[in-house]
């Protein structure tokens, strides 16, 4: 056989063999290309964590837990064109010549490599590099292959400025950041127009190798790659010879990255009130915060509980409501959460404390409902009444009684005899009820668990529910949920009290003169502009309250010890009343001011300051408002007292389950304990007194007390009323008590 058949024969065989290999070649790379997507944008990629902003889109909150850059992303006109040049020039100076892959580039690396013996250079244009952020794939000689034709197809369907802007958002650097922006406020707390040229360069070549290159771990091996560029930019006249030599001796600062308001504990609560399908769905949560007024009642609340540090006040917090759109302005706590600060990392806005004072405009709005007036008289005496198994002597804050007073200055000066007179009258179970209503849900026991002292404030309610409550007053009577979302849905109204009837509680509460007795007319809670203000502190000043409302906005103000340790004799008035006048010049600074509403259907009428009563030449007299029909007749007999509303007939002493103990000091036959008979309205009569369903003594009627001497044992008492012409008495329920 001739060599010519054999050579022709083997060329055959190698183009047959070239032509299965390009055709496999062909094949296996038009199965492995990817197409290109529908759109660069990512606004409607999954959400791993969305980022929580306020009202004016400033950020509360930042997360790199996402996929995509979706919470710092800016279009392309809002990136400095001096940084787009340098990453242009720096990463691929074709880029608006060639079609996608630069194969000049590609051939002139692999020479260099080849001649090296090593991989000194890539050739990967920005295009290629956004194909490579879009599908991720090891980096091999084959990946490398695709890149470049989908690299031609991306640019057949997007524009240069659509995939460098896509680029710059999302080049991915350490620290899980993507984008310029991020990189930025990663290493130097800067907005992008604000980066020198240094910084910007810095971020050009952290995108080469941003592990190796991080910032983090030092700025001395990127000085080198940055003095390359910059000396290349020298020589094409993109630099001046003065901007290069600053350039190099001047130095990166780098800056924590700070958020520009602190606003944890109310993101943690957006995160975790919201439902998870609307957080995976939404990039971003406008909410209604307002970081201004976050700022200045941080700033306020900090330096308060900073000056009362000397009296073992630790935590506080504030929360500041528009209750005409019901929208939450600030959900302020002490300080930034940390592991270093013993409580700082639980809402004190969210933790059920003791109200104090707090709830008793609420009471007595309920009162008021009943029948009672604003001239109502209540009687202030010493009173003792049974708490748990023991007897308790209730007393106002000063210690002072001031006998009969109206209900005005009952609830202006914050007296808790008469509250605990009010809250017999209504019912603590209806009481209740109503605290529910109006948002108190963290009040779930059983209304004997509270008792009476639920007028006092002895059950658990969070400053969220407590300023929720006070809206309700601020709206007339309507309660509607709080806002934290802006686009959240109009809730449903649900009427509390009447307008009459939150009108005259909150004029009782701006009204200076009411609280005399127990605050004087001191200035602190005489606001400038007409202002409901409530003062509460609980048992052992444990938590100390201020919340106020005027005609815009309602604002609570807690301080205390998350670790339930009570604080040096700070009350109400003297340490979060502060806080709360501050936040309220904050908020009118720049207001137009209003009073307070107040419901045109009242009647307006002079009366006597001490009974109540109309006015007359013979007493001191003032104004006073009145639910039409309620109004003091102009003859006749005075107003209702808060005496001669209807009660339930009981035994107030001794109490179910008392426990009483024996003084060894003193012989047995001196010893006594008094039987009480509750004020119930009564006519003429005569008191039966029982012990083990024996009559031990009788009484007037008027007289509602019997010594019985006491012995050890177990006991059953019981008192039975028998009036004039009544052929059956009216009995108390029995009552079991024990003798040691």
């Amino acid at each position: 056989m001739t060599k010519e058949p054999i050579m022709r024969k083997f060329i055959w065989r190698s183009l047959i063999t070239l032509l299965l290999l390009t055709g496999v070649l062909v094949w296996k790379t038009v199965a492995d290309l990817v197409p290109p997507p529908e759109t660069l944008s990512v606004f409607d990629a999954s959400v791993r964590k969305a980022q929580v902003l306020d009202r004016h889109a400033t950020p509360l909150t930042i997360t790199y837990q996402n996929h995509w850059n979706i919470h710092d992303y800016v279009p392309l006109h809002e990136i400095p064109e001096t940084l787009q040049q340098i990453f242009i020039f720096a990463e691929d100076k074709r880029f608006f010549e060639h079609n996608g892959p630069d194969w000049r580039a590609r051939w002139h690396a692999m020479l260099q490599n080849i001649m090296a013996l090593r991989v000194v250079r890539g050739a990967s244009t920005m295009t290629e590099q956004t194909v490579r952020i879009i599908y991720p794939r090891r980096r091999t000689f084959w990946s490398r292959w695709l890149e470049g034709f989908e690299a031609t197809r991306l640019e057949k369907r997007f524009s240069k400025a659509d995939i460098l802007e896509f680029y710059l958002n999302q080049v991915p650097y350490a620290s899980q950041r993507r984008g310029v922006v991020q990189a930025a406020r990663h290493y130097f707390d800067r907005d992008l127009e604000t980066l020198n040229i240094k910084e910007m360069m810095a971020l050009a070549v952290l995108v080469r190798a941003p592990g190796r290159l991080d910032l983090r771990k030092g700025t001395t091996e990127i000085e080198a790659p940055i003095a390359r560029l910059a000396k290349r930019l020298l020589e094409l006249g993109a630099m001046t010879e003065a901007n290069y030599q600053n350039l190099l001796t001047a130095p990166l600062h780098l800056h924590d990255s700070h958020l520009p308001i602190q606003a944890t504990h109310f993101a943690n609560y957006i995160y975790t009130s919201q439902s998870a399908q609307q957080l995976q769905t939404m990039g971003r949560l406008h909410t209604t915060l307002d970081a201004g007024i976050q700022r200045a009642a941080q700033e306020i609340l900090n330096q308060r509980v900073h000056d009362l540090r000397s009296k073992n006040v630790n935590h506080g917090a504030v929360l500041v409501v528009d209750h005409q759109t019901n929208e939450v302005l600030a959900w302020v706590n002490v300080g930034p959460p940390s592991l270093e600060k013993p409580g700082s990392l639980i809402d004190a806005v969210i933790t059920p404390r003791q109200p104090g004072s707090t709830l008793k405009p609420f009471l007595y709005a309920l009162a008021l409902e009943k029948g009672w007036t604003a001239a109502t008289l209540i009687d202030d005496a010493p009173l003792t009444e049974a708490v748990g198994t023991g007897m308790h002597q209730i007393r106002n804050y000063s210690r002072h009684n001031y006998g009969p007073l109206r209900l005005r200055e009952a609830l202006g000066n914050s007296l808790n005899i008469p509250a605990i007179h009010t809250i017999q009258s209504v019912g603590a179970d209806q009481f209740l009820q109503r605290l529910r209503r109006l948002g108190l849900t963290s009040l779930t026991a059983h209304p004997d668990y509270y008792g009476d002292g639920l007028a006092l404030g002895n059950g658990g309610v969070t400053l969220l529910e407590l300023v929720r409550a006070y809206a309700t007053l601020a709206n007339q009577g309507t309660f509607r949920p709080l806002k934290v979302l802006r686009n959240a849905p109009q809730p449903s109204l649900l009427s509390i009290f009447s307008q009459e009837i939150s009108s005259i509680i909150a004029d009782i509460l701006s009204d200076s003169d009411a609280r005399s007795h127990e605050f004087g007319r001191s200035a602190l809670l005489r606001f400038p502009v007409q202002t409901a203000v409530k003062t509460g502190t609980s048992s052992d000043y444990r938590d100390a309250w201020a919340v106020g409302f005027n005609h815009r906005y309602t604002v609570g103000v807690w301080l205390g010890n998350l670790n339930q340790q009570p604080m040096s004799h700070v009350s109400g008035a003297s340490g979060p009343a502060l806080v709360l006048r501050a936040i309220f010049a904050e908020l009118n600074r720049y207001e137009e001011t209003q009073p307070l509403y107040l419901s045109p259907q009242l009647v307006k009428v002079e009366i006597c300051r001490t009974t109540g009563q109309r006015a007359t030449q013979d007493c001191p007299s003032r104004v006073e408002w009145f639910i039409q029909g309620t109004e003091p007749p102009l003859t006749g007999p005075s107003v209702v007292t808060a005496n001669r509303v209807d009660r339930p007939l009981r035994l107030r002493q001794p109490s179910h389950g008392l426990q009483l103990a024996m003084d060894p000091r003193i012989p047995d036959e001196y010893e006594a304990f008094a039987l009480v008979l509750s004020d119930t309205p009564l006519e003429a009569g005569s008191v039966d007194w029982l012990i083990d369903g024996e009559v031990i003594g009788t009484t007037p009627v008027a007289i509602r007390r019997f010594s019985w001497p006491l012995k050890r044992g177990t006991h059953v008492a019981q008192a039975k009323v028998w009036l004039t012409n009544s052929e059956k008495p009216l009995a108390t329920q029995t009552v079991m008590f024990y003798v040691k």
